[in-house]
């Protein structure tokens, strides 16, 4: 197994050895999806999460042995790419990756455990949540800050955004990180961004009312963009939903 290791814990690399390899028999589960793992682990005084990806398909198996970079690898470069431009993540630990000499197998990220008080899912299923427009509207400035400098995040989905309250606001922190692009982004690309947040209308008005006035857009096109992105969106999942309920369905009879 090789293990890249950030500077701020290159004096944990044996312990980080000793997780990695007890990771089945250990560790409290957070998250056991079809196709990731998430478990909780005790590093020193701190704990972390751990997050184990599926082993990929044979071509993928290729293709991260030789052409692309590992979910892992990615989720670890672009958190410290992230935290290097002021936007909050969990604290990158370390990543590994298990391959043979042909083969890329097994593969692991490894960051701080953040016990966040909610996602931004919270928002869409608790209309009467405390302080809802206001945590909108700041996550809505997160977003265009993010936006300004040239992070476009993919993955820009309900639980992929952790929000901590402070004192006074709210800071919210991006994960699942291994897709993400870095550049210039323009109104549309902006728009599509956050098409995956929410099915509903009211949330998309407050979003795309802040987002208008920080950038100085036109605020009917902004309405009607984000709003457009959000139906296309909405329309593409339930059509894939009724599919596999479908070819479950035909499998079963």
């Amino acid at each position: 197994m090789k293990i890249v290791v950030d500077k701020s814990h290159k004096n944990s690399l044996i312990e980080l050895q000793a997780l990695l390899e007890n990771f089945e028999q250990q560790g409290r589960m957070l998250s056991d999806g079809s196709r990731n793992q998430i478990k909780i682990f005790q590093l020193d005084r701190d704990e972390v999460a751990i997050k184990a990806f599926k082993v990929p398909n044979l071509i993928n198996k290729v293709a991260y042995k030789f052409l692309r970079k590992s979910k892992a690898q990615r989720s670890f470069e672009y958190a410290q790419q992230l935290l290097s431009k002021g936007v909050l993540t969990p604290k990158p630990i370390a990543y590994a990756t298990e391959e043979s000499v042909l083969f890329f197998g097994k593969s692991f990220y490894i960051c701080d455990n953040l016990n966040a008080d909610l996602t931004y899912r919270k928002l869409i299923e608790d209309k009467n949540y405390p302080n809802r427009t206001q945590i909108l509207k700041a996550f809505t400035q997160f977003t265009f800050r993010m936006h300004e400098q040239g992070i476009h995040f993919l993955d820009h989905s309900p639980g992929n955004t952790l929000i901590v309250k402070k004192e006074k606001g709210y800071d919210f922190y991006l994960v699942d990180l291994n897709r993400m692009e870095f550049g210039d982004l323009d109104f549309e690309t902006r728009m599509r961004n956050f098409s995956r947040l929410t099915p509903h209308k009211e949330m998309i008005d407050i979003m795309a009312t802040e987002y208008a006035a920080l950038g100085g857009y036109d605020l009917l096109k902004t309405k009607s963009s984000m709003w457009s992105y959000t139906t296309e969106f909405q329309q593409k999942f339930y059509r894939k939903k009724a599919l596999k309920k479908k070819l479950k369905f035909w499998k079963t009879n």
